[in-house]
């Protein structure tokens, strides 16, 4: 095994009366991948910056390698008083590190270095920053929230790079896909402590929950330990003097440690605010059409949304979503075509640039409105601090500003004033960024629970697989042309689907190039006639299994796709991923096995189907 390069021991830090950090520990070696988990406000981003060099901790042993170099993403990154972008990232660049690496990483991200940094959006601040802490290839690199902004090209792009990075990895991110495949094992920050697991994140949830079910069991055990020794005081037969008050102060001790035990965070418990029923037809767009310019932003586009529907919209950082989603929400209108909204519509957005939060006001007066202690809640008169709680807020945080909020504490508080509105179209522009993986988990049950309609934009693979019901994605994904095509399913299904239509226009190709080369054979007519027979599929008929295939694969697919509603129908409940993960996990593997071998059969009837068409002519 190879000897550390980063090693923190037994850390404490304390910010007002408990204990942020209480005896933890982390411990990097040589091509390391580490994800950093825990719940929001437990100090996941404190101890990195502890072990950046960044924050001192009050007690405890912090070892880094003399020679070796960290290079740390921060969540906010300070420009300060660089003039270009290409400036800022190569002033991340040690005495020997190559400033080619500057260029290739900024063109991969879509810049182009001349950009002034203080007038980026935050996607481009946040790939700037990835520029400048990629580029000097440290021997430990420390991401914090690396995918925030980002679009799904560039989260892809940069999982690709942190695979073949030499580097050794500190990741903290709520992006369950991107550390499930970039991570080989996981530190779960709980309560002050750390615990190890040496796999990667897609085993952590797993893990956890049976780290949390055998402290339960031990906690159970202790009250019976402690119930047992005071019957033994009460009613047992008096001994030595000495022994009796040595076994009373056990008791005392068991039981100091009985009242200290400090369970795990409770959950998020909400729902949202039903309002009245809207029309059965939600948002009607024929043909709309948008440009800025000479650029099309929405090329003629058509859609029907009805209640109950959930669609995900995706694309690069500039295609034009949050455009296409004004159109057909109402609040930009169409160079062309029209848009009908439904009735009785009552619209709640959550807004990724956070815009809606006065960061110097108080916790209550954002949730109330300014209007006293109390907020109305399904038609139900609550006191804010009650309503708080349900959030994991504390009672005391009422008169806290929000400036003094984490990130993900904001984007909770945000979620809690949306979920209190009457609503029953919900849009979500970028709902997951900053939240941890219990209230991701408790947003996924709510969207997938709701009466109402929802509109997500989102670059969360994971979330969109388990949410909505169809995905609008750019047609040409690589150079946006303003042209939107619905796909039904979620992320996945969207590229199995358009990885079909990819494969089948490849053979398309194919078939009319060799049709083009037997049709421009040279020589006589004769030579020429018997070059464009030739080109023909010789005459023939399917085999016996080719025949019994074609006529059995769209019942087989049939079969499976039967399967798959049972498996959704059961995990639609939302209720399941609480009583039951390990069922909830089960179902979902048997959903992605399914699903795979659907899309199997389906390119095998589809080539069958084609060869049956050439044989006949």
């Amino acid at each position: 095994m190879a000897p550390p390069i980063l090693k923190l021991d037994d850390i404490v830090l304390t910010f007002g009366g408990t204990p942020l950090l209480n005896g933890a520990a982390l411990q990097v070696e040589p091509g390391d991948r580490i994800c950093l988990v825990g719940r929001n406000g437990s100090g996941k981003s404190t101890l990195l910056k502890i072990a950046a060099g960044l924050i001192e901790p009050q007690s405890g042993e912090v070892f880094r390698h003399p020679s070796s170099t960290v290079r740390y993403l921060e969540q906010a990154p300070d420009f300060g008083a660089y003039t270009t972008v290409q400036a800022y990232a190569e002033a991340g660049l040690g005495p020997g590190d190559d400033p080619y690496r500057v260029t290739y990483l900024l063109s991969h991200l879509g810049l182009s270095g001349q950009e002034n940094p203080n007038d980026l959006s935050g996607g481009e601040a946040r790939r700037a920053a990835l520029a400048r802490v990629l580029a000097p290839e440290p021997d430990i690199l420390m991401l914090d929230e690396p995918t925030n902004h980002l679009d799904l090209p560039t989260i892809e792009w940069l999982e690709g790079e942190l695979q073949k990075t030499r580097s050794a990895l500190i990741l903290i991110s709520h992006d369950r896909r991107f550390l499930e495949k970039v991570s080989t094992a996981t530190v779960w920050l709980d309560r002050g402590t750390s615990r190890r697991l040496d796999r990667g994140f897609g085993q952590f949830e797993a893990w956890r929950d049976q780290v949390l079910e055998q402290e339960e069991l031990e906690q159970h055990k202790l009250g019976k330990q402690i119930e047992r020794e005071e019957h033994w005081l009460r009613y047992g037969v008096t001994a030595r003097r000495k022994r009796n008050m040595r076994r009373l102060g056990a008791l005392q001790d068991l039981r100091s440690n009985y009242r200290g035990h400090k369970g795990p965070q409770g959950s998020v418990q909400a729902s949202v605010s039903d309002a009245q029923e809207s029309g059965k037809l939600v948002i009607e767009a024929e043909k709309i059409a948008k440009a800025y310019g000479a650029r099309t932003i929405v090329a003629p586009f058509s859609i029907r949304v009805h209640r109950g529907d959930c669609i995900g919209l995706v694309g690069p950082n500039g295609a034009g979503k949050t455009t296409l989603l004004k159109m057909l929400t109402g609040q930009l209108k169409p160079d062309e075509g029209k848009v009908k909204l439904g009735t009785n519509l009552e619209i709640a957005t959550l807004d990724q640039k956070r815009e809606d939060l006065n960061l110097e006001d108080t916790l209550a007066n954002y949730l109330t409105d300014g209007r006293g202690e109390t907020l109305l809640v399904n038609g139900e008169q609550r006191h804010v601090t009650g309503y708080m709680k349900e959030f994991l807020f504390q009672p005391e945080q009422a008169r806290t500003p929000i400036k003094n909020l984490s990130g993900g504490e904001r984007a909770r508080l945000m979620l809690a004033r949306i979920l209190s509105r009457p609503t029953n179209l919900l849009i979500l522009d970028e709902p997951t960024n900053d939240l941890d993986i219990e209230t991701l988990d408790l947003l996924q049950e709510i969207v997938a629970g709701f009466a109402g309609t929802v509109i997500v934009v989102s670059h969360d693979r994971d979330f969109l697989d388990r949410t909505v019901t169809s995905t609008i994605a750019p047609a040409a994904s690589e150079a946006p042309d303003g042209r939107w095509i619905e796909y039904a399913g979620g992320y996945s299904d969207m590229m199995a689907q358009r990885k079909g239509l990819a494969d089948e226009r490849k053979r398309a190709e194919k078939a009319e190039k060799a049709r083009q080369a037997g049709s421009t054979q040279t020589g006589s007519p004769q030579t020429a006639g018997q070059g464009s027979a030739a080109a023909k599929p010789a005459k023939g008929k399917l085999s016996f299994k080719q025949k019994f295939a074609l006529e059995n694969l769209p019942k087989e697919m049939e079969k499976a796709q039967g399967e798959i509603a049972k498996r959704e129908a059961e995990m639609a409940d939302p209720k399941l991923f609480a009583k039951n993960p390990a069922r909830f996990a089960a179902l979902a593997a048997e959903l992605e096995k399914l699903r795979a071998s659907i899309e199997t059969m389906e390119s095998a009837w589809l080539e069958l189907e084609m060869l049956r068409e050439a044989l006949e002519g």
